[in-house]
């Protein structure tokens, strides 16, 4: 037997969750094409290329199913930095937010709501439809397999603009057809941020009667909840209940529970997705390896003052009185948002990351930045959106440890990266860069919070059968040939918030469809990835 490749004497790792096992694992164009006890495969292959693994994991490419790489493929097709940490397939289209489906009247507004995920890529918006973008991913030299999710917000802004109101009988129809529309052109969910407007302005019927556009396809419905906070049982269980009512599985993004006065509370959120599965509902979620999040800093602001877009938000942020009537409400508890700053104890738990306008600030915090400004932490706040019109990204600590280690533990919870990249020589949280290395180096070499079977079926096996791909994520004969070898005494996460792009150690190789893209730790300039529809 002819093979493009053969991976001898290699540890497997197979992403089912089964212990590790040695054998040589032989690759056929773009599949695996066997598995055999160690030497016997040599025998019966002949192979192009021969990678000797020398007792080290293979595992099948981890699978970051929730990313915001949307925008920076468009720059950066190859995508050199999900490679380097054995990512060889993106989940786009988060949060509400997907680059398609747009129309004319809005794209303008469309652009400063997309703002702070397009990492300083200036698009040609030559595509309208879900259908076109898929299309155009398509044409690129992509390093990873991509698969998009369509967003909530996306299709709300295309119908409605950034209006504050429930949509009409005909406006309701008309959205949850783009869904279905969506979902016929390849789109693998539908996703909703309903902590940024416009998704604030929905009601949960909204959301579940769009979700309705997905349930012949059996499209997951992802979601940003409305609160990650004070709020959060009962945004547990209004998400769960839009997939109910929908008749589709769902998906709680990045869980969390942010704010002091709320950590401990994720042992009672997933409580009720364990009741909720144990009732026949099909529901997951995913959480990040860190215990800091990351968006706009305009996640201090309640929706009264975002309504319109950047352009109304940017004259009320010009008025005195509504600053001071901002500054009142923002140093409160508040049930109706998740407002950033108090749950990040205050300005000095809000780490600027990219500030096109003002790059001076990165890597500082909202209190070292009010000092140098010479003025306070809120007023230099709404300074610092008004002069970068909504294409920031900051850091809010307002997450713990022992939380974050509770959920990745849950056995619903499916490991992401969430990354929100940023321009190169910029600031981004460190999970871009290094989440699935943190995951290997420091809660499984480390720490001991999960096994290495249990991580690795987190980030392969676990995803790939969310996002409906059942030929990925499991190393097994006629599997798409998605592979990552890892050295685990080497393994090492480097990135940090000084450091935030520095390059994991210990990804010895991956494989991309059949095709080697970093061999012994460099990259060959072969890139394979692809389009990847429901």
């Amino acid at each position: 037997m002819n093979v493009n490749v053969l991976i001898k004497n290699a540890r497997i790792v197979d992403g089912t969750g089964s212990p590790w096992y040695r054998s040589d694992v032989a690759v056929g164009g773009t599949k695996i094409a066997a598995i055999g006890a160690p030497g016997t495969l040599a025998k019966s292959c002949t192979a192009n290329k021969v990678i000797d693994a020398q007792d080290r994991y293979l595992m099948p490419g981890f699978i970051d199913m929730h990313t915001h790489s949307d925008f920076v493929t468009l720059r950066e097709p190859e995508a050199r930095s999900k490679l380097c940490q054995g990512v060889t397939t993106q989940g786009i289209g988060q949060c509400g937010y997907s680059a398609a489906p747009i129309r004319d009247e809005y794209l303008e507004a469309f652009q400063q709501y997309c703002g702070f995920l397009m990492a300083g890529v200036t698009p040609d918006w030559t595509w309208r439809s879900f259908g076109q973008w898929m299309d155009y991913l398509n044409r690129l030299n992509l390093g990873t397999n991509i698969a998009s999710f369509v967003g909530h917000g996306t299709i709300r802004i295309a119908v409605m603009g950034f209006d504050k109101r429930k949509p009409t009988e005909v406006e309701l129809k008309e959205m949850k057809n783009m869904v279905r529309t969506c979902m016929a052109e390849g789109a693998i969910g539908m996703t909703s941020g309903l902590i940024y407007a416009p998704g604030m302005y929905s009601s949960a019927h909204e959301v579940s009667q769009m979700a309705t556009g997905m349930t012949e396809f059996s499209g997951l419905y992802e979601s940003h909840m409305r609160s990650e906070s004070d709020d959060m049982i009962a945004s547990v269980r209004e998400t769960i209940e839009v997939g109910r009512k929908a008749g589709v599985p769902v998906q709680i993004s990045h869980h969390k529970a942010a704010g002091k006065n709320n950590w401990g509370k994720v042992k009672e959120s997933l409580a009720i997705v364990d009741a909720a599965r144990k009732s026949g509902i099909d529901v997951t979620v995913n959480a990040y390896p860190y215990a800091a999040c990351s968006t706009t800093l305009r996640a201090i602001l309640p929706g009264w003052v975002q309504e319109g877009g950047m352009a109304a938000l940017v004259k009320r942020l010009h008025d005195p009185l509504i600053r001071n009537k901002l500054k009142e409400e923002i140093q409160q508890p508040a049930v109706d948002w998740d407002n950033y700053y108090y749950l990040s104890n205050g300005a000095e738990g809000v780490v600027l990351l990219f500030f096109p306008a003002t790059p001076q600030y990165e890597g500082k915090t909202l209190e070292e930045v009010a000092k140098i400004m010479q003025k306070g932490p809120l007023d230099a706040a709404f300074d610092l959106i008004i002069k970068n019109e909504g294409t920031d990204t900051c850091a809010y600590m307002a997450m713990s440890e022992e939380d974050t280690d509770y959920t990745l533990r849950h056995p619903a919870t499916v490991i992401v990266s969430d990354s929100i990249p940023s321009p190169p020589g910029t600031k981004a949280h460190p999970r871009v860069a290094s989440s699935f290395c943190r995951v290997l180096d420091v809660y499984v070499r480390q720490r001991s919070v999960l096994t290495l079977e249990t991580a690795v079926h987190k980030m392969t096996a676990f995803p790939a059968r969310r996002m409906g791909f059942h030929d990925r994520g499991i190393i097994a004969p006629h599997m798409a040939a998605d592979l990552v070898l890892v050295d685990m005494q080497r393994i090492r996460d480097n990135a940090t918030f000084t450091d935030t792009d520095a390059r994991p150690e210990g990804i010895d190789m991956v494989m991309v469809n059949g095709c080697v893209s970093i061999d012994e730790g460099c990259f060959t300039e072969k890139f394979a990835g692809s389009v990847l529809k429901s």
